[in-house]
Order: C-alpha cells, then structure tokens, then sequence
C-alpha cells in the first residue's frame, strides 16, 4: 500500500492533475490498485513516468511493463499489483477509467496538510487579515 500512496503523491508533486487511486481488489483479476493522473505535456508525462519507475525501483516494486505511445497521450507503469495511468486530459476523458471502474473503493492518498487546503489553497480556518 505504500507504493500505491507515495507513487499518487510523486505525481501530484510532479503536477500531474487529478490524481486518483482506485482500490480494485474486489473487481479485477489482473491488479490490486489502479493510479491515474493526468499530464499537462508530453515531456513532463515521460518525464514522470521515469519517476513512478525510479520509485518503484527504490521500493522494491520493479516495473513489469512500461508503454508509452508515440504522442505521449496515455503512459502505463504496470507494477503486477499497481498499474499507474498518466493521460492527457482529453484521452482520460475518452477512456474514462474512473467509471469503468466505477464500484472500486478511492484510496485516500494526499498528505494531511493537502487535505485541509481548499482550491484557493487556504487551509480551513483560515483568512484574510482586514
């Protein structure tokens, strides 16, 4: 499990957007966690997909397989146990991984104090001095 919670917190701390976690145990047959994340470019997609490997590596969880298409629009790490995604938003939208696997469980993967902070970036409580 701490595989699956540090490689979602690498790609959010490498400006992946929406990362999500999905806990598919009870559904499939092939992985126990689904991580996905979106890129903001080709070059950082690849550039953190080498990251996730280089993770994996450092946790004992060597890399099964890697694919990356040529346009760099949907990137795999498949780990046996956790397969990573990394999409370019509009083919995560296409594919839509998160409905079809609808009924897996979301895994809580950020940081206590991400959690707290609101889109604006303020942590609950906080304000504007005036």
């Amino acid at each position: 499990m701490k595989f699956v919670i540090e490689a979602a917190r690498l790609l959010s701390d490498d400006k992946c957007e929406d990362v999500v976690v999905l806990d598919v145990r009870k559904l499939s047959q092939v992985t126990d966690f689904v991580v996905i994340g979106s890129g903001t470019s080709d070059r950082q997609m690849r550039s953190v997909l080498k990251h996730v490997e280089e993770l994996g590596e450092q946790l004992g969880f060597r890399a099964f397989r890697v694919s990356a298409d040529e346009r760099a629009v949907w990137l795999l790490a498949d780990f046996v146990h956790v397969v990573v995604h990394l999409f370019e938003p509009n083919t995560r939208a296409h594919y839509d991984l998160e409905m079809l696997w609808g009924d897996a469980e979301r895994v809580e993967w950020e940081r206590p104090s991400q959690k707290t902070r609101n889109r604006a970036g303020l942590r609950a409580g906080d304000g504007v001095a005036g």
